[in-house]
């Protein structure tokens, strides 16, 4: 993990339970947290869907899904300009709607994240008294040669953080119509 980073006790204890990654000598591992004004279900309803990650990841243009949804499934990512990358195929690792945990890892793809593991686990909490939810994505990945351990966490982390915040944008603007129905149309 980021040994610089202050976790609250909460976050550090869905870390343990969740994400302990073992990284190998050339590899760095690090989790990034977001809290999203939005209920946890409407934010897992997003997350779980292996088959649809453009619904919130803007480095996304396409997906296209090899076999029925469930663990061992694989999809092929088309990714968007910008990136030092245009492809990446991914397997579905581990999907537990119950505790709200999806596991995916990289299996191929003209990228250079290789042996790259994330966890994604989705924590209902209050935020200003309504609510919300914590998402943690962990991740474990090769160094690259020619990049230090920090590096690489940081691109990872650049990645991560967009991921995130997108999905909060995504979550707070679905959360918004929702509370925007009125009580006559429920």
């Amino acid at each position: 993990m980021n040994g610089d980073a202050l976790y609250t006790i909460m976050e550090a204890q869905f870390i343990r339970r969740h994400h302990a990654h073992q990284p190998r000598e050339n590899q760095c591992t690090s989790a990034v947290f977001k809290h999203i004004k939005a209920p946890s279900n409407l934010v897992w309803s997003l997350v779980r869907r292996f088959d649809q990650p453009q619904r919130y990841k803007p480095f996304v243009s396409r997906c296209t899904m090899e076999g029925d949804l469930g663990i061992g499934c694989v999809r092929e990512v088309n990714v968007r300009s910008g990136l030092p990358a245009t492809t990446s195929t991914e397997r579905l690792e581990l999907l537990n709607d119950e505790e709200q945990i999806l596991g995916v890892k990289f299996v191929g793809g003209d990228h250079r994240l290789k042996n790259y593991s994330s966890i994604i686990t989705v924590h209902p909490e209050i935020i200003d008294g309504r609510p919300g939810t914590l998402v943690i994505e962990s991740f474990v990945v090769d160094v690259p040669e020619g990049n230090t351990k920090e590096e690489t966490c940081f691109f990872v982390h650049a990645l991560i953080n967009c991921n995130l915040k997108s999905l909060a944008d995504v979550s707070e603007r679905m959360a918004m119509q929702d509370q925007a129905v009125p009580i006559n149309q429920i």
